[in-house]
């Protein structure tokens, strides 16, 4: 069946942008089953393709920051539960980088330690940029390996109150959406997280557009395999 959308697919365009308005509306494959009539295999098929699709292009989501927030959040994979607790036993760690153009870049880490934590800062973050982190120990170290402009929050102290340039309240605010978020999926399998990650960072990075048009443009121009 000809679908300018998906290669070699089985349903009809209409039925496809019906399934993709569905899926920017952010409703899960249940709901969207329903509405679009379709089998729950498939739609949480081609949900999953359009993840993977967002994964691959989420790389570029930082050329031309200049000044970041970075910060940590550890969540559980079965109910999308999160401390914000440094050293919390959580089987989910993940690094948020907020650039203050308005983009956030996550990525799970395997553990909380500074190696992990520096090594996705610095792949992300020129050495000249400027960087405002956590009072945590494990950032302490940008400073030794040549990032001049490192400034920490103590969320003990008045640091990121009104009036203080110092903060990290965009990257918090990132976290309190993807815990919302998460929640309502009531448990995303451990090998899943990644793509629901990547789409949640998305979403937020694309706040104030029209995601279903930014899908079927980018699904037009390379079709979904």
């Amino acid at each position: 069946m000809k679908n300018m959308y998906i290669y070699h697919a089985h349903i009809s365009e209409e039925k496809t942008r019906r399934l993709i308005k569905c899926f920017a509306m952010d409703l899960t494959g249940t709901q969207t089953a329903e509405l679009v009539r379709l089998n729950l295999n498939t739609v949480d098929r081609i949900f999953n393709k359009i993840r993977i699709r967002i994964l691959e292009n989420s790389q570029t989501v930082f050329i031309e920051q200049s000044e970041f927030e970075a910060d940590e959040a550890h969540f559980s994979s079965r109910k999308g539960k999160r401390k914000h607790v440094h050293g919390a036993d959580e089987k989910i760690i993940v690094i948020g980088l907020y650039g203050r153009k308005g983009k956030v870049y996550t990525e799970i880490v395997p553990n909380d330690k500074a190696k992990a934590l520096q090594a996705i800062i610095r792949g992300q973050a020129d050495i000249k940029d400027v960087i405002h982190t956590p009072g945590w120990r494990n950032y302490d170290a940008l400073v030794e390996l040549g990032h001049e402009k490192v400034f920490r929050v103590h969320h003990d102290s008045n640091e990121g109150s009104s009036g203080c340039d110092i903060h990290i309240n965009e990257v918090e605010n990132f976290w309190r959406y993807a815990k919302r978020r998460f929640a309502k999926f009531k448990g995303i399998p451990k090998d899943k997280y990644e793509l629901y990650l990547k789409e949640t960072e998305f979403r937020f990075n694309a706040r104030g557009q029209n995601i279903y048009l930014i899908l079927l443009k980018e699904l037009r121009d390379t079709p979904l395999n």
